[in-house]
Formats: structure tokens, C-alpha cells, sequence
């Protein structure tokens, strides 16, 4: 048995789904930051060490993502099997 999904859903609605904050202030904010380092031309400035904990972070909200529809899947499929 195959099943097929189709969501029309937008980003903004799957934040809100999975409770997740809306951190586009922040990300507004931290962009000016960055563009504000670059053409003051600052010492030391290292963008992948500034951005490496957000990139951690995108990391393991997409695994746990991964996880929760596995387990979902896991549990959809105990389901039928149990019934069939």
C-alpha cells in the first residue's frame, strides 16, 4: 500500500505548526550586523565563525524534523500492520 501526500502550506504556516518562533526580526537584525562588519572592513572578521552556532542549530531542527516523521511513519505503519 503507498500512500502520497500533498501539502500546499507555507513556510509562515509550518512555523506556526511546529511552534517554532518567528525569528525574522532577529534575522533582519543580524544581516545589518553582518553587512555593517563587512564594509566597515573590522578586524578579525570571520563570517563563518559568526554564523557556525546558527548553522548547528538549522542542523538539528532539520534531524529532529527527520526524526518526528519517522516516528510517525514508524507508528502509521505498526498501525496497519496490527490491523491487517
Amino acid at each position: 500500500m503507498q500512500f502520497k501526500i500533498d501539502l500546499e502550506i507555507t513556510p509562515e504556516e509550518i512555523r506556526r505548526l511546529m511552534g517554532l518562533p518567528d525569528v525574522q526580526g532577529f534575522q533582519e537584525e543580524l544581516l545589518a550586523q553582518i553587512r555593517k562588519q563587512m564594509e566597515a572592513g573590522a578586524e578579525g572578521y570571520d563570517p563563518q565563525s559568526l554564523m557556525r552556532p546558527f548553522m548547528n542549530q538549522a542542523t538539528a531542527s532539520v534531524e529532529l524534523f527527520q526524526k518526528m516523521f519517522g516516528n510517525m511513519m514508524q507508528a502509521a505503519n505498526t498501525k496497519t500492520n496490527n490491523l491487517g
